[in-house]
């Protein structure tokens, strides 16, 4: 009594939900955002927000799946594929760059499958955007599962050569064997997966790819996890998110029996050690970077940015640096980071001094008016 929920499809209407709680109604309001039958996006691009860092702006493309992976509740929660209109994510860009925004990152569910429920795609709304990107701003493409970037490899590797795009894709693998990827029903196999790969090292070059294992998957046999840490040692990911399986209740892998969890801390222990057994970032010492600096790094010490290739580079806390692009001189170099000086010191424009900086206000008034009448007094004596 008293409590009511809204649905995450619905979250601009929050407010009339809160008038209508306040006057002691319980609302439910879930449901996905229709018209003429057909799933929309969601919630209007055009709320307004209170961003988290001024300088990065986080539009959503699309919500809802396509896949029905039988560990996964986003199907449940979120539903069908819902793709904004174009115009709409790419009006939202323009007015976040025109509002001191640095960075655009485009997120969803499954950045691949955007469009794919309006009759356009991926590649396609991306062109658009870097048309809008100002210089010394950029873009940043959200995670795609590996089925629906196969057919765009082409147009997505010059995407990700652009200058202001960061050649940087987040393409979750899960497994390294065949027979756990079709038991969890990702819809591709291996040699998919290390297509995408190799094709984008291969056209982009220095891309970073980044990927997720899921660790103890009920049929995972040791064979299976075997084929897993191959993969990751042949691919050596700089980013590597490894989780363990969670039985999320509703879906089918929930009600498979699974393996010891011992076993799970096992092999997840093994997959971690190769991961920290390599780091990715030792050829770039001594290197200059090309920097775009947008937050504070957590000891308050440094700042935090990234290079063309979304490589972290930590630098010297200057607020004079936040939001800004500079050269950076790589001089040591961390398993998730690399730390730079400047290359060169940042000049400020030069401003002319005029009377008005030096005196206040009212004094300067005053000066003028001074300044003025000693003028005609002097031109009157010479008449």
């Amino acid at each position: 009594r008293g409590l009511s929920v809204i649905g995450v499809q619905q979250i601009d209407r929050v407010v009339e939900v809160v008038e209508e709680t306040l006057k002691g109604n319980s609302v439910r309001l879930f449901g996905q955002k229709k018209v003429a039958g057909k799933k929309l996006g969601g919630a209007s691009l055009t709320l307004p927000k209170v961003r988290r860092n001024p300088l990065i702006e986080i539009i959503a493309i699309n919500t809802g799946c396509l896949n029905q992976c039988t560990y996964c509740k986003t199907k449940h929660a979120r539903g069908d594929l819902g793709s904004y209109p174009p115009e709409e994510i790419v009006e939202r860009a323009r007015q976040s760059f025109s509002e001191g925004v640095k960075e655009v990152w485009l997120t969803s569910e499954d950045t691949g499958t955007y469009g794919r429920d309006i009759g356009s795609s991926l590649p396609q709304l991306l062109w658009r955007l870097v048309d809008v990107i100002p210089e010394d701003c950029m873009l940043r493409v959200g995670m795609t599962n590996p089925p629906y970037i196969l057919e765009h490899l082409e147009e997505m590797a010059a995407i990700l050569s652009h200058s202001r795009v960061y050649a940087f894709l987040h393409v979750p693998v899960q497994s390294g064997s065949d027979s756990v990827l079709a038991d969890m029903k990702r819809e591709y196999c291996r040699e998919d997966f290390l297509k995408v790969v190799n094709f984008l090292r291969q056209r982009v070059p220095g891309i970073t790819i980044a990927t997720d294992i899921i660790c103890g998957f009920p049929t995972e046999t040791e064979a299976d996890f075997e084929d897993t840490m191959s993969l990751c040692a042949d691919c050596r990911f700089p980013s590597l998110y490894i989780n363990q399986f969670f039985p999320r209740p509703g879906t089918p892998a929930a009600r498979l029996p699974r393996i010891p969890p011992t076993e799970v801390k096992k092999r997840t222990k093994r997959l971690s050690e190769l991961f920290q057994s390599y780091e990715p970032y030792t050829d770039k010492l001594g290197t200059t970077q090309q920097v775009l600096i947008t937050e504070e790094a957590f000891d308050g010490r440094h700042l935090v940015g990234h290079n063309k290739f979304y490589e972290q580079i930590l630098v010297e806390n200057r607020p004079d640096l936040m939001g800004r692009s500079v050269e950076v001189v790589i001089t040591a170099t961390k398993k998730h980071c690399m730390i730079g000086t400047l290359k060169t010191e940042i000049v400020k424009p030069p401003t002319r001094p005029n009377i008005c900086s030096v005196f206040q206000p009212s004094l300067c008034s005053f000066v003028l008016v001074a300044l003025l009448a000693k003028l005609l007094w002097f031109l009157f004596v010479n008449i």
